[in-house]
């Protein structure tokens, strides 16, 4: 199911005051704004997505809107509970894999309950982790409960592309 397709924001909600824009197959926020949530709600599945964000940088990835996945400049940083790809605040990375600012970088995420595993830039840095509880600035706590994906858009300026999510078995 790819999130992101032609020229709009149809499976987006954009909030007031939204940055987001498309063009050519780039989902762009350039400035602090609003976050992004999808208008479907979702269950267990994997989602595959790529972003680049420009140097010092920040933005996160939020798996049924609980369970932030994060997105920062982390270059050369020890791999800790707030760097890119760690389940910010609970889940560290097992190593530090993030390309330079300005590259395209990939995730390639498993949410199963709160099992999760989280791939950057194909190296395996999460696996099949138990997430303890929802991350800040979580929608909502309803851990049981289908949610949206939310892309974290009140930090910086950050681009996703190839947005695709599906549901897992």
């Amino acid at each position: 199911m790819p999130l992101l397709e032609g020229t709009d924001l149809a499976a987006w909600q954009p909030a007031t005051n939204s940055q987001w824009r498309v063009a050519d197959g780039v989902l762009a926020n350039q400035k602090s704004g609003a976050n992004l949530v999808t208008r479907e709600r979702f269950t267990d599945f994997k989602l595959h997505l790529e972003f680049r964000y420009p140097k010092g940088s920040n933005s996160g990835v939020y798996l049924r809107g609980r369970y932030e996945v994060q997105i920062e400049d982390s270059t050369g940083t020890e791999p800790l509970a707030g760097v890119l790809a760690a389940i910010y605040g609970f889940l560290p990375p097992n190593q530090n894999a993030a390309k330079k600012a300005g590259e395209w970088q990939s995730f390639d995420i498993t949410l199963v309950g709160r099992t999760v595993t989280v791939a950057l830039n194909d190296r395996t840095v999460i696996c099949e982790q138990e997430i303890p509880g929802v991350t800040g600035g979580a929608l909502d706590s309803d851990e049981g409960a289908p949610g949206p994906l939310m892309l974290q858009g009140d930090h910086g300026p950050i681009d996703y592309r190839n947005i695709i999510l599906t549901p897992a078995k």
